[in-house]
C-alpha cells in the first residue's frame, strides 16, 4: 500500500495548477540534484587534483590526460544510450544503479595504487554517471506537474553554477588539507558517504515506476561508438606521449575504421543512436561540428591553466582553484544573463560569445607572452574572467541554436546527440591541448608553452565564427520555453 501513497502525495497539486512543492517533492528535487552535483564535482576536480596524484603514484603525462579523458569518454559514450535504457527498464531502477555504480567505481579511484586501477575506475564513474544523469529530468517531468517544473529547474541554475565554482576549490583545500595523510584520495572517498547517503533517501523518496516503452537499443552502434572512440583516444594520448609508433598509430586507424562503422550503422538500423534526417541537417551537424571544437578547445585550456599554475607557478591546488573562480564566475554569470535573451539574438549570441572568448584568449596570450612564469594569478584574472563570459554566453546558446530548425520527432534524438559530443568535446580537448602543452615545454619551457596553448585555443574560436553562419537563425521556441 505505500506505493498508491507516495504517488497521490506526489501528485497532490498535479491537476490544480500550483506551483506548491511538497514535502516529498522537494526531497525528490533534492536527490536529483545532489546526483547532478556528485557528476559535476568528479568531472572537474581532476583538474586541480593531476599534479598531485601524479607525484604520488607516477603515470607523468599519460596519466595527466587520461585522469579527465577517461571520464568523459565513458560519459560521452554511454549518454547517447543512457535515456533510452530509463525508458526501457524504468528510471528509478537506473537511477539507483547509477548512484550504487558511481560510489563503488568512486572507491575504486580513492583506493587506486597505479595508473590503471585509477583510470578503470574513472570510466566506470563516467559510464555509471551517464546512467544517473539523464534519469533525474526523467523523474522530475514524470513526477511534477507542468506548474511545478518551472520552480524545480530554476533551483538547478543557482545549485549547479555553485558547484562548478567552489567544487575545485573544495578539492583544492580539500588536498592541501593532506586529512591523515591521504593526500588526493579524500576527493574521491567523500563520494561514498554521499552517494551512500543519496541511495537511502533515492530507495525511500523516489516513486515507483516502470517501463514507459519498448524502445530498442542498438547495442551494436554504441558498441562501435564505445570502441571507436576509445581506439581514438588511446591512439592520441599514448602517441603523443610515449612516440608516434606502430601501436598507437594502429590504434587511431581502428578508431576511425570503428567510426566509419558507427556512421554506417545509423544508416541502416532500425533504431539508429542518431536519426539519419539529423545528420542530412546542416544547421545541426553545423552545431555539432562547432561545438565539439568550441567544447575541446575551452575544456583543454581550462585544465592546462591548472596544471601551469601549480608546475609553472608553483601554486598548491587551493590557489590554483581561486585562481580559476574568475573563469568559472564569468561562465555562470554569463550563462545567467544570456539565457532571457535567447529569444531576441539567436544565432548573435554565439557570434558574441565566441568574440568574447576569442577577445579573452588573445588578452590571456599577451599576457603570459609578456610575463611568462612570473605572471601570477592576479595578472591572468581580468583575462580569466574574460574568457569566462565567452563561454558561458556560447554554452547557453550554441547548442539551443543548431536545433533551431529540426523537427518536433527529431529532439529527443537531437539533444541525446548534442549532450554526448559536449561530454566527448571534454575527454578530446583535455587530450589534445594538455598535449600541445606538454610538447612545447619540453622543448622551450612552460610559459611558451603556455602561449601556444592559449593561441591554438583562440585560433579554434576564429575557426568556429567562420562556421557559426552555417547555424539555423534562432532556437526554437519551445526550446525557449522548456529553459
Amino acid at each position: 500500500m505505500t506505493a498508491p501513497t507516495a504517488t497521490a502525495d506526489i501528485n497532490t497539486d498535479t491537476n490544480t495548477g500550483s506551483t506548491r512543492l511538497t514535502r516529498r517533492l522537494r526531497a525528490i528535487l533534492a536527490v536529483v540534484l545532489v546526483a547532478d552535483v556528485l557528476d559535476l564535482m568528479d568531472s572537474t576536480i581532476t583538474n586541480i587534483a593531476a599534479p598531485s596524484i601524479v607525484s604520488e603514484i607516477g603515470g607523468g603525462e599519460s596519466l595527466i590526460k587520461w585522469l579527465g579523458a577517461s571520464y568523459a569518454l565513458a560519459m560521452g559514450v554511454l549518454l547517447v544510450v543512457g535515456g533510452r535504457l530509463g525508458d526501457r527498464y524504468g528510471k528509478r531502477r537506473l537511477f539507483l544503479t547509477g548512484v550504487a555504480g558511481f560510489t563503488v567505481a568512486s572507491l575504486v579511484c580513492g583506493l587506486a595504487v597505479d595508473l590503471a586501477m585509477l583510470i578503470v575506475g574513472r570510466l566506470v564513474q563516467g559510464g555509471f554517471g551517464a546512467l544517473l544523469i539523464p534519469q533525474g529530468f526523467g523523474i522530475l517531468i514524470a513526477t511534477f506537474s507542468r506548474a511545478q517544473l518551472p520552480r524545480a529547474f530554476m533551483v538547478f541554475g543557482p545549485v549547479i553554477g555553485g558547484s562548478a565554482v567552489l567544487g575545485p576549490i573544495f578539492a583544492g583545500f580539500l588536498i592541501d588539507a593532506d586529512l591523515g595523510g591521504l593526500s588526493w584520495r579524500p576527493m574521491f572517498l567523500i563520494n561514498i558517504v554521499l552517494g551512500a547517503a543519496g541511495l537511502v533517501a533515492a530507495v525511500a523518496v523516489l516513486p515507483p515506476d516502470g517501463p514507459t516503452s519498448e524502445v530498442t537499443i542498438d547495442g551494436l552502434g554504441s558498441g562501435l561508438l564505445g570502441a571507436s572512440m576509445l581506439g581514438l583516444m588511446y591512439g592520441l594520448i599514448e602517441g603523443s606521449t610515449s612516440g608516434w609508433t606502430a601501436q598507437p598509430i594502429l590504434s587511431l586507424v581502428a578508431g576511425a575504421v570503428l567510426l566509419a562503422g558507427f556512421g554506417l550503422r545509423q544508416r541502416l538500423a532500425t533504431s539508429p543512436l542518431i536519426l539519419p534526417s539529423l545528420l542530412a541537417n546542416r544547421g545541426f551537424t553545423s552545431g555539432l561540428v562547432l561545438g565539439l571544437a568550441f567544447f575541446a578547445a575551452v575544456n583543454g585550456l581550462g585544465y592546462v591553466l591548472s596544471l601551469f599554475f601549480q608546475t609553472a607557478l608553483g601554486l598548491g591546488p587551493s590557489a590554483a582553484a581561486l585562481g580559476l573562480a574568475p573563469m568559472m564566475v564569468g561562465i555562470i554569470g554569463a550563462s545567467l544573463v544570456c539565457r532571457p535573451l535567447m529569444e531576441k539574438l539567436g544565432r548573435w549570441l554565439v557570434v558574441a560569445g565566441l568574440s568574447v572568448t576569442l577577445a579573452g584568449a588573445v588578452g590571456l596570450w599577451a599576457t603570459v607572452l609578456a610575463k611568462g612564469t612570473s605572471a601570477g594569478v592576479w595578472a591572468v584574472a581580468p583575462s580569466l574572467l574574460v574568457l569566462g563570459i565567452g563561454m558561458g554566453a556560447c554554452f547557453s546558446s550554441i547548442y539551443d541554436v543548431a536545433i533551431g530548425d529540426i523537427a518536433q520527432e527529431e529532439a529527443g534524438s537531437a539533444s541525446g546527440a548534442l549532450s554526448a559530443v559536449q561530454q566527448l568535446a571534454a575527454a578530446i580537448g583535455s587530450a589534445v591541448v594538455t598535449s600541445i602543452y606538454f610538447s612545447q615545454s619540453a622543448h622551450r619551457g612552460a610559459g611558451h608553452a603556455m602561449t601556444v596553448s592559449v593561441a591554438v585555443v583562440g585560433g579554434i574560436a576564429l575557426l568556429c565564427l567562420a562556421l557559426v553562419w552555417l547555424l539555423p537563425k534562432s532556437a526554437p521556441a519551445e526550446q525557449l520555453g522548456e529553459h
